[in-house]
């Protein structure tokens, strides 16, 4: 199976998740997972997103990830802060960017997860995650 050509028209917009969901920094871990099972996602901003004038950049606020609450789990730290329990920074995008350079954003930021934000860079509108991209790239074009 070869990946659809259609990928390129596919924008970050159609497939990204409406919303982000934050925690303040202090919250324990066992609050963070408990957020993540309510809303059904695999990642929490830490204190909200705050981004800059342009996209893609590294944000000195944090994402909390399935995995990093795995880690939490596995060595028994339930009790952690959500802000000391990551080292995950956040990484922008724009709606109206292709999946393809959504793509390139994750892999040059060895990250899994971006915060889209509206077309000035200012506001959080969502999240697009390594799924998300693996879902639209193998849908058949129509």
């Amino acid at each position: 199976m070869t990946v659809s050509s259609h990928s390129s028209t596919i924008t970050v917009g159609a497939v990204m998740h409406r919303g982000v969901i934050n925690c303040p920094s202090q919250m324990p871990m066992g609050g963070v997972a408990a957020l993540m099972a309510e809303h059904s996602v695999h990642c929490v901003v830490v204190d909200g997103a705050k981004v800059p004038s342009h996209s893609h950049e590294r944000l000195a606020r944090d994402f909390v990830t399935d995995v990093d609450l795995m880690r939490a789990v596995g060595s028994g730290r339930l009790d952690a802060k959500a802000g000391e329990a990551t080292a995950n920074q956040i990484v922008t995008v724009i709606p109206g960017e292709s999946i393809e350079r959504a793509a390139q954003i994750m892999s040059e930021h060895q990250c899994s997860h971006l915060v889209v934000v509206s077309a000035d860079g200012v506001e959080p509108l969502g999240v697009i995650s390594s799924l998300d991209v693996v879902r639209a790239v193998s849908r058949p074009p129509g």
